[in-house]
């Protein structure tokens, strides 16, 4: 399937999306509201099948943060990209790691290094580093004063 007629697909299942144009894979934004439902869509309805979460990972930007979720189907082969914009005073998205399993790393990873909460996760904890560490070393306002290194 190609990226425009993946683009139609979605679009008569949710109208409305923001796609970014110019990249490899159709890539949408959206917000965190909604988004489970949307996932449950993607991997269930017969003509998409993305069966298969390959990477999630966060951005922290100066205004919000973003889940970035690389999905594919292996069964029709095509891939999609879900950006997913969060509050940055108090970032929180829905758990996928029920409907991909794969994302229940993913999303602890995320929650380690950047603190994004995955609301109910089965296992939200750290996963890196210890228990009693304070602050997210992948954010942008992070200091470490011991390992900092001033140019």
């Amino acid at each position: 399937m190609t990226n425009e007629e993946l683009k139609l697909k979605i679009e008569e299942l949710l109208p409305g999306f923001a796609f970014e144009e110019g990249t490899e894979w159709l890539t949408l934004n959206m917000e965190a509201e909604g988004f489970k439902p949307f996932a449950l869509q993607l991997r269930n309805n017969e003509s998409l099948k993305f069966d298969y979460l390959f990477c999630l990972t966060a951005v922290d930007w100066k205004t919000h943060f973003s889940v970035v979720y690389h999905l594919t189907s292996t069964d029709i082969r095509h891939t999609l990209v879900v950006k997913v914009k969060l509050d940055k005073n108090d970032p929180a998205v829905e758990t996928v790691c029920d409907i991909w399993r794969t994302a229940e790393f993913h999303e602890r990873e995320a929650y380690d290094l950047m603190g994004i909460s995955f609301t109910g996760h089965p296992d939200l904890r750290r996963l890196f580093l210890e228990d009693d560490h304070v602050g997210f070393p992948l954010r942008k306002d992070y200091e470490d004063p011991i390992n900092m290194i001033k140019l």
